[in-house]
């Protein structure tokens, strides 16, 4: 049986729009423990529902692209991320152009 919490995580992560980020922390605070990055993190690499909760647009609090369980690893959460528009400073998305505000 699936948690409420995991339910609200992936329910946050589909509202990320296309071009944006959030980063593991956000993702908790908003669903409710900000203690918790490590579990978004979890549960993003377990997510079900791909692409529909796109877990490539979660990333770590300084902007770094850490795990992504589809093909091609990071390469491909890099590539996805760029093809939406997401803007990248050096190997780390930019969050002060990117990240979603929420």
């Amino acid at each position: 049986m699936k948690s409420l919490f995991r339910e609200k995580v992936y329910k946050i992560t589909q509202q990320i729009p296309k071009g944006k980020v959030a980063t593991y922390g956000q993702i908790a605070r908003l669903a409710g423990n900000v203690k918790v990055a490590r579990a978004v993190g979890a549960f993003m690499r377990i997510n079900p529902d791909a692409p529909h909760t796109p877990c490539h647009r979660v990333v770590a609090l300084d902007g770094s692209l850490t795990g992504y369980s589809g093909r091609g690893g990071i390469v491909t959460k890099r590539k996805l991320l760029e093809k939406e528009g997401v803007v990248f400073k050096g190997s780390k998305t930019d969050l002060s152009k990117s990240l979603w505000k929420k």
